[in-house]
């Protein structure tokens, strides 16, 4: 398991004991459909930025993400999303994001297209609600049962917007 360590350096003056950051997965986004056109670059910056407060939340609740290697984000058109839901849900038609425990998630940007004016969103921002939403429950949040939706739901809400600003000054930057 990849967690953080402590380390003592020796110094000329006292000795100092260096906590280096947690590691994080490796995160790769991958768009494999062409249909719905989105902010790749901004995406990347969000769904990064938002990954630290992610692993955060994978130590408090002791879900699989603080341990995984690397994480992929695959964004999919809907019929290779509906696809994916039948074949491992045995559900009818495309959904918003499936989440597989060993570090992938899948994202349909048809969804997100059709669903981010309803929520004042882009869909580069749906998107990333998204894969925000795989990384939660990644980090061990379940959203089955309307009690455990809610919390899951307030913190994507403030992972997202704290992620959209970061990711702001980050591509200011570059």
């Amino acid at each position: 398991m990849r967690s953080s360590f402590r380390t003592t350096i020796p110094t000329d003056g006292p000795v100092k004991n260096i906590v280096p950051e947690p590691l994080l997965p490796d995160l790769v986004i991958v768009s494999r459909q062409r249909a719905v056109c989105y902010g790749r670059e901004r995406l990347s910056a969000i769904v990064r930025a938002a990954l630290p407060a992610c692993v955060a939340v994978s130590r408090r609740l002791g879900g699989p993400l603080a341990g995984l290697r690397a994480v992929e984000c695959s964004v999919v058109g809907s019929r290779a999303m509906a696809k994916i839901h039948r074949k491992f849900l045995n559900e009818r038609g495309a959904t918003d994001v499936i989440t597989f425990p060993y570090g992938e998630i899948v994202v349909c940007a048809t969804v997100a297209a059709s669903r981010a004016p309803e929520f004042g969103h882009t869909v580069t921002d749906e998107l990333a609600l998204y894969c925000i939403h795989g990384l939660l429950h990644l980090a061990g949040h379940d959203d089955l049962r309307p009690a455990d939706a809610e919390p899951m739901q307030r913190e994507q809400e403030k992972i997202l917007k704290s992620a959209r600003k970061s990711a702001g000054r980050a591509l200011i930057r570059t």
